[in-house]
């Protein structure tokens, strides 16, 4: 979207309100839902009987609706110039298909490899097969990946669980963890320093993306 834009969207009625955790919302990818869903989400306590409500992908429907207002990272003119060590990469995780390809292209522009994750779970269970072989193998695991961007709202696990996770462990804690979020404000901003994040970019912005990207890689480094 373009810079300091906030978009809101009208609700007719509302029939029912529910905290769910993120572990009982699972990713609709191979679903037949269509590309509106990213995920489906277990109403009641039954997993066998429990009623499902459709989440659905927010980014996909701000591009439809204001095409005008979104950017796609092909745009993007100027890249900064980004290193990471050799054989590391950027593992990303984000559930909506929009979300990727935006990202990617980003990624793209600033040569940087990467590994595409859909929840938070995905990306998690990856970082911890790294560590292990970077453990077995003697080899820094900065010299594996050298930065995690992650949204928000995923299924099976969301951003702020994830990077928590993260700098707990005493092996992936420096790596810089940026959060990449179509939510704003400044409670999830400080939300996201309480548990430790490196960085907060909104979406979809792809030179702020590629800025944030940059200091956070530069800071790493430093660290």
């Amino acid at each position: 979207m373009t810079k300091d834009v906030t978009q809101g969207f009208a609700v007719e009625d509302v029939e029912e309100i529910r905290r769910l955790d993120w572990n009982r919302v699972i990713s609709a990818e191979t679903s037949a839902a269509g590309s509106l869903v990213t995920s489906l989400a277990r109403i009641d306590e039954d997993a066998e009987n429990s009623r499902l409500a459709l989440v659905l992908d927010v980014e996909q429907v701000l591009r439809m609706v204001l095409p005008a207002r979104f950017h796609a990272g092909d745009e993007m003119q100027h890249a900064p110039e980004v290193k990471i060590p050799p054989g590391s990469v950027v593992l990303y995780a984000d559930d909506s298909a929009v979300a990727r390809s935006q990202i990617e292209k980003t990624l793209k522009h600033l040569q940087l490899p990467f590994i595409a994750t859909k929840t938070g779970k995905e990306a998690w269970e990856r970082l911890e097969a790294m560590a292990r072989e970077a453990r077995a193998t003697d080899i820094p695991i900065r010299n594996r990946v050298a930065l995690v961007l992650t949204d928000l709202e995923m299924p099976e696990m969301d951003g702020f669980t994830l990077t928590r996770k993260i700098k707990e462990h005493d092996l992936l804690r420096n790596i810089p963890v940026v959060i990449h979020s179509s939510l704003s404000g400044s409670a999830n901003e400080s939300h996201a320093n309480s548990v430790g994040a490196d960085g907060y970019v909104a979406k979809f912005v792809p030179e702020e993306l590629a800025q944030t990207l940059s200091r956070a890689l530069e800071s790493g480094e430093n660290a």
